[in-house]
Parts: structure tokens; sequence; C-alpha cells
């Protein structure tokens, strides 16, 4: 598992000629990346007198964060497996029609389910880039960057793991799961884009004011 592995050793995986680790554990781990800076940014917030009025709210972040960190770095192993079963079904074979016809159908198969990693993942990022927002407004002043990161990454996980889906439903004959599936990403993304907004926004004044 690549999550027990150190982060040169990931890296020299996701470059080296292989189809694994690819763009949709990538996401996940930007997608971690984000919740680890929004988790860190919740803890120096905790216990601090000047930010007690926010004290139960960014308690909660915490948790969430961290829920989400762990997640996510499950996810960046489980794109990988799920990509193997797509690639496992490509090499089928498909000399006669029988073996045609149980290709495509573990095609199908393996794409909706290496579609399902990458849509968590932007559920993730949707839920650490509001928790970003909110910690830019009421977390620790001096960690206010760091929420700003935050946003900035979990909105890199979002766009990227859609890629992901949207390869998988290219090949898909099923508009139906097509359709919900965008509907689902086209609100996703518009939350994790206006938190993210928000948050650089809120921050740039902060530095600059």
């Amino acid at each position: 598992m690549y999550r027990e592995q150190s982060i040169e050793h990931y890296l020299k995986e996701a470059s080296a000629k292989r189809p694994t680790p690819g763009g949709g554990s990538i996401s996940a781990l930007a997608g971690a990346l984000a919740a680890s800076m929004s988790e860190m940014t919740a803890n120096f917030t905790v216990g601090r007198k000047k930010d007690e009025a926010a004290e139960e709210r960014i308690r909660g972040l915490v948790q969430e964060a961290g829920e989400c960190r762990e997640a996510l770095l499950e996810l960046v192993d489980r794109d990988v497996a799920a990509y193997g079963a797509v690639d496992e079904a490509y090499g089928m074979p498909k000399g006669t029609d029988e073996q045609k016809a149980a290709r495509r159908q573990a095609l199908d198969s393996a794409m909706k389910s290496a579609l399902a990693p990458p849509l968590e993942v932007m559920r993730y990022a949707a839920r650490i880039a509001r928790a970003a927002v909110l910690l830019v407004d009421e977390g620790n002043r001096n960690l206010i960057t760091d929420a700003g990161v935050s946003a900035v990454l979990a909105e890199a996980a979002c766009e990227g793991a859609r890629f992901n889906v949207e390869i998988n439903l290219k090949f898909l004959k099923d508009p139906d799961l097509a359709r919900q599936t965008r509907a689902e990403m086209d609100e996703l993304c518009r939350t994790v884009r206006e938190c993210r907004e928000q948050a650089v926004k809120k921050t740039y004044a902060y530095l600059t004011g």
C-alpha cells in the first residue's frame, strides 16, 4: 500500500512509465494534504483564549478534517486498485463473440467501480473546502495561510478527481448513471470553487490589510 511507503517512493512510482498511481490517486493525495492543513489550523486554534468563542465549532472541524484525511489517504490506494481491475478486463481475450461479450461486461463493471473512488474524493474535497472557509474566518490568524492552502488544494483534488470520473463515464453505455453522476459533480465542483474563492479572497485581504 502506498500510504505505508515514503513520499519519495510514491512520487517515483507516479512519475514512472506505468499506469498507476495516476491522476485519480494523485487527486486523492491532494485532498489528504488539504485535509491535513485544515486539521492543523484547527488544532492550533483549539484551546486559545482569544478563539474560545469558536471553540466548539473548531473542535468539530478537528475531528472532521481528521476523518477526511484518513479516508482520502485510503483512496490513494483504492484508486490504484480500481484501475487494476479495468486493466485486467482490457486484457481479457476477445477472439470469439462470447469472449467479446464477457470482456465488455467485465469492462463495464470495472469502469463503474473505477469511478467510485474519484467521486468519493470529490465529496471529501467539498467537506474540506467548507471547513477551510470556516477556518479562514474563525481559525488562528497565525495559520490563515494554511487554511487558504487547504482550500486551494481541495479544489485541485475535486477538479482532478472529476477528470477521472469523466474518463470512466465516457466509455460506459449508461446515460442515466452519467446524467446523475454529472449532476452531483457539478454541485460538488460549484461548492468547492465558491469556497476556494472565498478563502483566497479573505486570506489575501488579511495579508494585505
